[in-house]
């Protein structure tokens, strides 16, 4: 039977109304037509997960980074497994104490998924403790920066570390001893902690656990005064304690010491049905968040078995949720290392954003928005023309109303300060600020209180549903009336991560964007129906559909020999239904490019299924975050931008937004954003159908980074001068450095 009729006889098989599950099993084998929801066919998103984070390990690896930079990725990365502990093997904790055993996509129930989570990620630990211990610590001192152990220390350190733990250490220290009259206390999630074993005959097994907290509001890293012209020598505040923890148990004989760590289910539940007030709900679970249950035990490798036993015990974990760390616990402290001064030479060459020239010329954002739609290419593109546009229409009194979408905002956030100002000059300011914005609850509810102070009408999301649409709208009186000023984003509102976050956004004063926009808008805010859009797609209520019906035209237009072709750049694909539309367009013949950063539950190059979609990642200098989609229509492409990746979250449990590019000069820009990322050959990595990514064979004389290429495109772009401050520095590859003191 030719592919044509399968793929027919396919469909009409999906058509559950009409024919039984037995009816439908009895075709296929017939037809010879592969059950695409098979458990083999799909990877599982926490496996796949801990694959993305095997690739930034591999960054910290890559000696062709600098050495600064390699210990950030190595930061990156332990914090990365601290929220999946804390998120995902938290959630699927609770569904084993819950009795849930049923199996995902990938045919894997909670209990065997944590089983194989905690084998791959006990691998993963022995692997980061082998690229700290035997490429960075080693290079960190040929640099100059030793992590000193104590048997390191000359006198005249020992005396001035003593000296230091009595007026600044001891103080802040409370040492808790557990016996019969003193429970076990209660160890903060994520903090570090010294378990102690003293000596004591009048216990049955002869000791008493005690436990110290490694005080968090002084500096963990600390840096020993100069001895000798080598550089910077430093220990960790764990490693001063234990020196002298014996000053915390005067006349106790101390058997043992050593660090560990605990993460616990930080996944809040949140009954938002019968929560009365959000806000104070969200509050409540913020200050419970410390005290979830234990997933994860990080202790000293050389630790006494009685404090693993003891810790163990206590918090009740199994053997496999203990991992034993020969070096430092929690390399997040990294970043702090990566902070010291005078370590530029030892980092990425410095990179200022470039001010879009579309804006040069103008003297209001607004006439510049109104001349043509304007692309944002973030972090190349400076952020400061959406603050810009805000802080404009705070001051200007044509300015009527200003409504906008935040998910996630920085600490000191100039948008909300703008926003503020604009409520007190008497505009009509509606901020959504989500609330369940994870890990961001607690910075979300302080602005949200600060707005509503201001006088902002502060909406705090949706019940059910988090808001994660990244949307500005201006409304203005002119000349002409009413005009409506947009601004759609693929990523937040937030001045730091667009320093580091690839993202794409558009400007336009295109009217059926701006009604679009009003539409949005009266929904999150009012108790209306769906919103009748007529460019922006949204989610719960359109987006899945909309997906539906691009690829399935796409499979038409294979069908009928035309060109079939879809490209996407996305965060994540784990959507089921999404990725059996894939493996169905693939069979039609449709060819499918797919650059995901993160999780993937497709495989590709399966035979007669996936044989003609091909998945990379990129792992580099930015953390990848736009989406765009690009279909090819037979010929005539369309391309969208979107806040949504490929996941169920954002199609059927979150507020999203899909808009087109229509401005011809913008659409050229994106297809070459995609070319770029498709040359790349120096961060790319292939997947292949096992879920494992490799770096592609490079091609002799062909060597090109998207991320450097995209900032010499910037400065290439931009006027010679900065704007925001600096110098520009000249993008380059990192050459070899030496450290400058030990010349």
């Amino acid at each position: 039977m030719k592919e044509r009729e399968v793929m027919k006889a396919h469909e009409v098989m999906k058509e559950r109304e009409v024919m039984t599950a037995h009816e439908v099993m009895k075709a296929r084998e017939v037809l010879k037509v592969p059950d695409l929801s098979r458990s083999e066919y799909y990877l599982n998103r926490e496996l796949s997960w801990l694959e993305f984070n095997q690739r930034v390990l591999e960054e910290a690896a890559d000696k062709s980074n600098p050495l600064f930079e390699q210990l950030k990725f190595l930061a990156i990365s332990a914090s990365n497994l601290d929220e999946f502990y804390m998120v995902r093997v938290g959630s699927l904790n609770d569904q084993v104490e819950a009795g849930y055993e049923k199996a995902d996509a990938s045919g894997l129930n909670p209990s065997a998924l944590l089983a194989r989570i905690s084998s791959r990620v006990h691998v993963m630990a022995e692997e980061t403790s082998r690229i700290w211990s035997r490429k960075l610590a080693p290079r960190m001192r040929e640099a100059g920066f030793r992590l000193m152990n104590p048997a390191e220390l000359y006198e005249g350190e020992l005396a001035w570390l003593s000296e230091y733990f009595d007026h600044f250490i001891y103080p802040v220290l409370t040492p808790m001893a557990v016996d019969s009259g003193r429970p076990f206390p209660l160890i903060q999630n994520k903090t570090l902690n010294i378990g102690v074993i003293i000596q004591d005959e009048e216990e049955d097994d002869g000791f008493i656990f005690a436990t110290v907290q490694v005080p968090s509001v002084l500096d963990r890293l600390i840096v020993l005064p100069s001895g000798s012209t080598a550089g910077t020598d430093f220990m960790m505040m764990e490693d001063i304690i234990s020196l002298f923890i014996d000053r915390l148990f005067i006349g106790k004989t101390i058997l043992a010491t050593a660090p560990y760590r605990v993460t616990r289910n930080g996944d809040l539940a949140i009954d938002e049905d019968e929560a009365e007030d959000l806000l104070h709900e969200i509050e409540k679970s913020l200050r419970q968040r410390r005290w979830g249950v234990a997933v994860r035990l990080e202790i000293r490798k050389d630790a006494d078995p009685r404090l693993r036993f003891t810790l163990l015990d206590e918090l009740e974990l199994a053997e496999d949720d203990m991992f034993e760390v020969p070096g430092p616990l929690d390399f997040c402290i990294l970043f702090r290392v990566y902070g010291l001064p005078g370590t530029q030479h030892l980092k990425y060459p410095g990179y200022v954003p470039q001010r879009n020239p579309a804006f040069l010329g103008h003297d209001s954002m607004f006439d510049a928005i109104r001349a043509g739609d304007i692309l944002m290419h973030l972090p190349y593109e400076s952020f400061s023309p959406i603050i810009d546009m805000i802080h404009e229409a705070a001051k200007d009194p044509a300015v009527l109303a200003i409504k906008q979408t935040l998910y996630r905002v920085s600490g000191t956030s100039p948008i909300v300060r703008a926003l503020a100002e604009a409520a007190e000059n008497g505009k009509q300011v509606t901020v959504l600020v989500e609330l369940k914005a994870r890990f961001d609850e607690e910075n979300n509810i302080q602005w949200a209180k600060q707005l509503e102070k201001a006088g902002c009408h502060v909406i705090y999301g949706l019940v059910g549903l988090k808001t994660h649409c990244k949307i500005t709208l201006v409304v203005r009186m002119e000349d002409e009336g009413i005009q409506r000023y947009v601004h759609l984003s693929t990523g937040n509102y937030n001045d730091v991560t667009a320093r580091i976050y690839t993202d794409l956004g558009i400007f336009t004063s295109n009217k059926y964007f701006g009604e679009d926009a009003s539409a949005v808008f009266n929904a999150l805010s009012g108790y209306s129906e769906r919103p009748r859009l007529r460019k922006l797609v949204m989610a719960p209520t359109m987006l899945r559909q909309t997906f539906a019906d691009l690829i399935r035209r796409e499979m038409d237009f294979a069908r009928l020999g035309k060109k079939a072709f879809i490209r996407a750049k996305v965060n994540s694909l784990v959507d089921p239904g999404i990725i059996e539309l894939l493996y169905q367009a693939s069979m039609a013949g449709v060819k499918i490019d797919l650059l995901v950063r993160g999780m993937c539950c497709l495989r590709p190059g399966l035979d007669g299924i996936s044989g003609n979609i091909s998945v990379r990642s990129i792992v580099g200098r930015f953390l990848e975050h736009s989406r765009i989609y690009r279909f090819e229509n037979g010929g005539d492409p369309e391309l969208y931008l979107s806040s949504a990746d490929w996941m169920e979250r954002n199609m059927d449990r979150r507020v999203e937004l899909l808009f087109p590019v229509e401005d011809a000069t913008l659409r050229v820009r994106i297809e070459s954003i995609l070319d770029l990322y498709g040359s790349d050959t120096e961060k790319t990595r292939c997947m292949d159908a096992e879920g494992t990514y490799r770096k592609p064979r490079k091609k002799r004389g062909i060597r090109l980074d998207a991320q450097v290429s995209f900032m010499e495109l910037a400065l290439r772009h931009a006027r010679p001068a900065s704007v925001e401050g600096g110098p520009v520095f000249v993008v380059q590859k990192p050459e070899p450095q030496t450290n400058p003191r030990k010349e």
